[in-house]
């Protein structure tokens, strides 16, 4: 009998984590795939960690717990995990971290398809209160010498060839920031090297106690973990230039470190600078030193770099280091263009907190260029934004051109919130579009349900409030619910939504030019679906499993699938043929155009939808988990669009009975639009325009 190799190893080391391991190890065990196995290794923990590791090992044989009798630290943790594994390929999942749901299949379908010698997987940054952000999404990876010019991999990205790291002789070494030389090393040495784009592995990197929120005098041994790195053959023989630029990136990383007063104690840190400059000396020897350390002494570095030449400073600092020194003189710029004389003729949009050209916004506008020419309209958006439409003048966050813009503009127009830090001044004129009918509870209403307000400032939420001159609703029960919600001083304008205009006056031309679009064959009945955003859900974890639901609905429909925007790319391209993910996808109007039905959950994608009076259905089996977590508005089970549905086999049967447009759905849907679309005629925007700028 032919014995199947393990394809994944799973090593988790543990100490001091015993508040996170049984997450991380359930994020490991519970996805649906028995080829992996994990190794939980116990570096001696002085908690309950080893015992969290049995207990768990008890419930599941794929679990096998090694226990160290002493403490050596993560290096030698995971080695011992390494030395026990089985699969081909190993990836280190520390204790405090997770992986995304369905992490584990995606990755095992991309090893099997390229067998490289490292997969290098996205990765995103969860924060104490489970806000998810900072996606790192490879779509290229330097190789040999060259990875060492680029910041260090994080550990958790890197899926290695066992067999590989046997061959090369890469291990982890004793100390701290021992991920550093592993990584470097792995990259340095591999033959072939692939990427997965998408968000597998969640990182905690300011939780209490972790080394990197440790003061310590042992953050110096990053030191020995970067000569380890820049000493490998294939840097030593790589061209001088190549091995300069590297050594001048270590350089740069250990004097940030050694810079950090929430790393490493000031009296600690002299030492750590004789031990860069050595690293220096040893790498380039004869060779000018790196630029931060020409001063050659530790009193002269640190009188140069408190006093001396910003210029060089910020030349020379890594980019954390020159945000710090631009943020006082751009707080400076920003107070002097408040008092120069606002420009009546600009108006400046942002959407999403500056992710791009999107939502009631853009369509105001658009309407606005047509009706008031005269006023010059701005987008703000983040750096490595969305491409914006030909022709829209923007600025990116942050920069000086972005404070002169905000400080200046007569208008200020937001489906989010601006900034605290951005002034409302007198005559200015902000809008307040928001972006959505409220289902789920919001506002000033939220503290009522505790779960949902992690990270819920009632202070700040207030002060923003307290700027808004007009907020946009589109229905009379959304106008009741935020004049207790949102309270502003200001006025209501309950004009409809103005992205749904779009759909209002929505021709079957534009219907075929959004289907053409997206590439649907004629014929195609399309189903999008499109989830919300749930609370208890760090990372995409739609409840609905699209591939089965693609093939129980037959070879002429292809389903689209929508994530929500809060998780950026944490999520894996489903793969079945007839699936196509959409969650990229700028425009969200354009699929509303291209769908046959929709099928969501709690998401007030269903009221934009119903606008098209096309068939709706609710899939919500954790309604009663969100009504309580959430707080709801009304009865979604009894007040829905269509047709509401709590298991798969529901949901199935409404499409293959008719159910889902059915006459007992269209009545359905015939009252929610009368009740939350009567105002969507394609004229929302105008009414806007015409009432915020009163010229016009």
């Amino acid at each position: 009998m032919t014995m199947t190799m393990t394809m994944i190893s799973v090593v988790v080391p543990a100490w001091g984590v015993q508040g996170y391991l049984a997450e991380a190890l359930e994020s490991v065990l519970d996805q649906q795939t028995v080829d992996a196995e994990v190794i939980g290794v116990d570096d001696a923990s002085p908690d309950h960690g080893g015992e969290v590791l049995d207990e768990r090992a008890a419930r599941d044989h794929r679990l096998t717990v090694v226990h160290l009798t002493a403490n050596g630290g993560p290096g030698p943790a995971r080695n011992a995990g390494l030395d026990r594994a089985s699969g081909e390929y190993v990836w280190f999942v520390d204790g405090d971290d997770r992986i995304v749901p369905g992490a584990l299949a995606a990755i095992e379908a991309r090893l099997r398809e390229e067998k490289p010698d490292v997969l290098v997987v996205g990765a995103a940054r969860e924060r104490w209160d489970r806000s998810v952000s900072g996606w790192r999404t490879p779509r290229s990876v330097a190789t040999g010498a060259e990875a060492l010019t680029r910041e260090a991999p994080p550990l958790g990205t890197l899926v290695v060839r066992r067999q590989f790291l046997t061959g090369a002789g890469i291990r982890f070494r004793p100390g701290w920031y021992e991920d550093v030389a592993f990584g470097y090393a792995v990259l340095a040495e591999a033959a072939s090297v692939a990427t997965f784009e998408p968000a597998c592995y969640l990182r905690r990197l300011d939780r209490d106690r972790s080394i990197r929120t440790t003061r310590s005098p042992r953050h110096a041994e990053a030191v020995a973990q970067y000569d380890d790195a820049l000493s490998r053959p294939v840097v030593t023989a790589a061209p001088p230039a190549l091995r300069r630029r590297a050594l001048d990136r270590a350089v740069a990383e250990l004097l940030t470190i050694l810079q950090d007063d929430a790393r490493m104690p000031r009296d600690a840190r002299r030492e750590m600078f004789a031990a860069v400059s050595g690293l220096a000396r040893r790498h380039a020897p004869g060779e000018r030193p790196p630029g931060p350390l020409a001063a050659g002494s530790f009193a002269a570095f640190r009188v140069r770099r408190g006093a001396g030449n910003l210029v060089r400073a910020v030349r020379d600092a890594p980019r954390a280091a020159r945000a710090r020194l631009r943020k006082p003189a751009l707080r400076w710029y920003y107070r002097w263009q408040l008092r120069r004389p606002i420009d009546e003729s600009l108006a400046v949009y942002a959407a999403y907190w500056y992710r791009g050209y999107a939502c009631n916004p853009a369509a105001i506008y658009e309407k606005a260029r047509e009706l008031a020419p005269g006023i010059r309209g701005v987008w703000v958006v983040k750096r490595g934004h969305r491409p914006l439409p030909g022709g829209v003048e923007h600025v990116v966050s942050g920069s000086r051109a972005y404070y002169r813009t905000i400080a200046r503009a007569k208008y200020l127009i937001n489906n989010a919130t601006f900034p605290p830090e951005v002034v409302k001044r007198p005559g200015a004129v902000h809008v307040q579009t928001h972006h959505g009918t409220p289902l789920k509870t919001m506002g000033l209403d939220q503290p009522k349900f505790p779960a949902s307000t992690v990270g819920f400032d009632a202070g700040r939420m207030r002060r923003n409030i307290a700027k808004w001159d007009f907020s946009i609703t589109a229905n009379r029960h959304t106008t009741l619910l935020w004049d207790r919600q949102f309270p502003i001083r200001g006025e209501t304008l309950e004009t409809g939504y103005p992205r749904n205009d779009r759909l209002a006056v929505a021709t079957a031309a534009d219907v075929a030019a959004a289907r053409a679009e997206l590439g649907l064959a004629p014929g195609e009945r399309v189903v999008l679906y499109a989830p919300t955003h749930r609370e208890w859900h760090a990372a995409f974890t739609p409840v609905l499993d699209v591939d089965a639901l693609a093939e129980a609905l037959g070879p002429d429909t292809r389903v689209l699938l929508r994530g929500h925007y809060f998780y950026g790319l944490a999520g894996f391209p489903p793969r079945h043929p007839r699936v196509t993910d959409v969650s990229a996808f700028p425009t969200v109007e354009t699929l509303y155009l291209a769908a046959d039905v929709l099928i969501t959950d709690f998401s007030s994608v269903m009221f934009d939808y119903a606008v098209l009076d096309r068939p709706l259905v609710i899939f919500a089996p954790d309604w009663e988990i969100y009504r309580a977590v959430r707080g709801v508005t009304f009865d979604l089970a009894t007040e829905h669009p269509g047709t509401f549905a709590r298991t798969v086999e529901e949901l199935v049967a409404a499409f293959r009975t008719g159910q889902v447009d059915g006459a007992e759905a269209a009545a359905a849907r015939a009252r929610f639009r009368e009740r939350f679309c009567a105002l969507e005629d394609g004229r929302a925007a105008e009414r806007v325009v015409r009432r915020v700028f009163a010229d016009v």
